[in-house]
C-alpha cells in the first residue's frame, strides 16, 4: 500500500495564488482612483511596510534637539512652508490637495502617528515615503529634528499658532 505524499508548500502557493487573483479581480473593479479611500488590506499593508523599511538603528534614534519654544517655533514656520501644502496647518491632512492624493496624509495630530518613535518620524521625514506623495528631505537634520519637535507639538496647536501659520504659507499666485 503507497501513501501519497502532501504537498503543504504547494498547496499554500496555490492557496495564496487564488487570494491574490481575487483581490486583483477586485481591485480592477474597484477602480484605482486617487480618491478612494486604501483599503483595510492596503492600510496594514503599508503600515508594515513602513515599518519594515525603517532601520531598527533609526528606530531608536532620539531627537537632540530639546523641546524649547524656539525649536518648536522654527518647526512651526517650515511645517507651514513646506508640509502644510499636503497635511494643512493643523497636521489633518485636509488641506487643498491633501485628500486628492493616494495614500492620504495622514493625521499628525493621531495617536496613530504621535506613538511613533522620535526616530521613525525623523526616518520618515529625512527619507520620504516611496509610492505616496511623501518627499524626502532636501534640508538639514536640524530642520527635520525641529520638524519632529512640532509634530509632537500639532496636538496642541492654539488657533494664534494656526493662524501665524497661515501667513508663512507659500502663495497660491
Amino acid at each position: 500500500m503507497t501513501t501519497k505524499k502532501q504537498h503543504p508548500v504547494l498547496w499554500t502557493v496555490i492557496l495564496v495564488l487564488i487570494v491574490l487573483a481575487a483581490y486583483g479581480h477586485f481591485m480592477i473593479r474597484r477602480g484605482f482612483s486617487a480618491k478612494a479611500e486604501p483599503s483595510g488590506a492596503e492600510k496594514v499593508l503599508a503600515r508594515a511596510m513602513r515599518n519594515f523599511a525603517i532601520p531598527s538603528a533609526a528606530r531608536n534614534e532620539k531627537n537632540p534637539l530639546p523641546p524649547s519654544a524656539e525649536n518648536i517655533h522654527d518647526g512651526l514656520e517650515h511645517f507651514a512652508d513646506h508640509c502644510a501644502i499636503c497635511h494643512a496647518n493643523n497636521g489633518s491632512g485636509q488641506s487643498d490637495i491633501g485628500p486628492n492624493l493616494y495614500p492620504k496624509p495622514p493625521d499628525m495630530r493621531s495617536a496613530e502617528t504621535q506613538n511613533l518613535t522620535d526616530g521613525e518620524i525623523y526616518y520618515t521625514i529625512a527619507n520620504g515615503v516611496r509610492l505616496s506623495a511623501m518627499p524626502a528631505s532636501d534640508h538639514t537634520a536640524e530642520d527635520n529634528w525641529k520638524l519632529v519637535l512640532f509634530l509632537r507639538h500639532l496636538p496642541n496647536l492654539t488657533p494664534a499658532e494656526e493662524k501665524e501659520m497661515e501667513k508663512l504659507n507659500p502663495s497660491k499666485d
